[in-house]
């Protein structure tokens, strides 16, 4: 650097500053020149940069966007680019990290020689040199505010480098990934694509031979039928025709013949059997009637003293059906007796007899014009009373309604419901089993487990027609209604 001498009589030109500079602080800042010209202060970092989340925020909502236009092996291409971009900004951060030093150092430099020119002058060129320091000060702020931006670069350089090398990283995982499944699917596709070929060929080697096999089945019955076609005259096809149609006829009347024979066998077998009994059922054998058992001679004990219990015999065989709770000498048969035997057990003491009615119940007349006729009704309405509650006498003989629906049955007087359910299998209606002068009125109804009745209707078919009506309606929502124990003979 060029010594000046106090002695020479020049003005020093200062370059003027402009009016419209202004500066962080008016201070000059003090550094300490260590070794090599090194300044030794601390530079402190400026910490209210925008945040991280800020910056993660923003790039994720860029990434989704290039996530629509881009697959993901050009995702990752765009990361290794970005990285590189990055750490050349780092770099060039460096080298401006060194020239700001350098910067420094000379003013530095230059501050130190200003003053000591301005201790050896005096006068106007002494304010001048002032003026001179002023505006060197006035550099040097301005150099250490920009340093100050150059490190807050620095640090967001940093940052957004090792997101984006971290952000690099995780694509080529997502792209090592998505390259595995999608050979993962590939060589299962091949396996379909193959086990679908094998499948294919074997398939048409079956076609090809069951149609070779096919045809030449054709071809026979075909030359069969010629030959056939040749020995026959078409008269005589018809005439043969004919007799088939009339021998079919013939063996459909035998079968129908054999059937009745065999019914009238067994009502004969069972009429002997009633004829050696010394008991016998009295009363029509009619839905709607009531049936008792009596004594037939004097040796035979009182029906009081004997245990009795009826079953359901078949028409065509003699298979027993127990109706569970018809134990008393008296019984009023029900819809599901028509067409079926009726069969009792009285034993007393070590005998034991048994006696049939002399044919199938017959149906009630005009029960099945009147059903059809209340079915046009989505709910139909009976008078009844209530007999029995849950097994025990009611003492009360008021007038109920008993609702038979499409869909639940109810019991009410009124506005009082006493009951009201859906069908379901926990559901039982029946005729009444326990003997007495109404029971060919009386009906029993389970409404659930733990809540029974037994209703007194005011006519026999009002009884029978409520038992035939709720049974088809429960039928209609796949419920079989039958009475206690009798769910598994109504399958057979």
């Amino acid at each position: 650097m060029t010594k000046v001498s106090p002695e020479f009589g020049y003005e020093v030109q200062m370059p003027a500053v402009s009016a419209d500079v202004s500066f962080a602080t008016n201070q000059f800042p003090t550094y300490k020149l260590g070794p090599d010209n090194q300044i030794l202060e601390e530079v402190k970092v400026d910490k209210d940069g925008p945040s991280l989340k800020e910056v993660v925020l923003q790039e994720t909502s860029l990434l989704t966007e290039q996530h629509k236009r881009l697959s993901v092996r050009d995702l990752a291409s765009k990361f290794d680019k970005n990285l590189t971009a990055a750490a050349k900004l780092s770099d060039n951060a460096k080298l401006r990290d060194v020239v700001s030093l350098d910067g420094h150092v000379l003013l530095k430099k230059l501050r130190d020689a200003l003053e000591f020119l301005r201790g050896q002058m005096a006068g106007q060129h002494k304010e001048d040199m002032g003026k001179a320091i002023s505006m060197v000060e006035a550099l040097a702020v301005k150099l250490t505010q920009q340093e100050g931006e150059l490190i807050q670069e620095k640090y967001e350089v940093k940052r957004l480098a090792t997101y984006l090398k971290q952000a690099s990283e995780d694509a080529k995982k997502l792209v090592n990934l998505e390259r595995s499944f999608a050979c993962a699917e590939i060589e299962s596709a091949r396996a379909v694509v193959q086990r679908i070929g094998e499948a294919l060929d074997e398939q048409e080697k079956i076609l090809q031979t069951s149609g070779n096999q096919e045809l030449t089945e054709l071809m026979e019955e075909i030359q069969q039928a010629r030959r056939i076609g040749l020995l026959h005259q078409p008269s005589k096809v018809m005439d043969m025709e004919h007799e088939l149609r009339a021998l079919r006829l013939q063996i459909h009347e035998k079968f129908t013949f054999s059937l009745k024979l065999q019914k009238q066998l067994t009502m004969s077998k069972w009429a002997e059997a009633n004829k050696l009994s010394m008991y016998e059922l009295i009363g029509p054998e009619t839905l709607g009637s009531i049936i008792r058992v009596q004594p037939r001679s004097a040796e035979a004990l009182d029906i009081s003293k004997c245990s009795v219990q009826w079953y359901r015999l078949s028409s065509e065989s003699n298979r027993r059906e127990l109706i569970s709770g018809a134990n008393k000498s008296t019984y009023a048969p029900e819809p599901f007796d028509v067409g079926r035997i009726l069969l009792v057990d009285i034993t007393s003491n070590s005998q034991k007899a048994a006696v049939t009615t002399s044919g199938p119940v017959d149906p009630a007349a005009g029960l099945g014009t009147y059903v059809e006729m209340l079915s046009w009704k989505s709910n139909t309405e009976f008078s009844v009373v209530i007999s029995q509650m849950n097994g025990r006498n009611y003492s009360s003989h008021s007038i109920h309604l008993f609702h038979v629906g499409k869909m639940r049955t109810k019991l009410c007087r009124g506005w009082i419901t006493k009951a009201r359910d859906s069908y379901s299998t926990s559901m039982q209606l029946c005729g009444f089993r326990g003997g007495g002068t109404s029971a060919a009125k009386s009906l029993f109804w389970q409404a659930r487990k733990g809540q029974s009745f037994v209703l007194v209707f005011d006519s026999e078919r009002d009884r029978n027609a409520a038992i035939v009506l709720a049974r088809r309606y429960a039928l209609d929502c796949n419920v079989v209604l039958a009475g206690p124990d009798d769910l598994a003979s109504l399958y057979i």
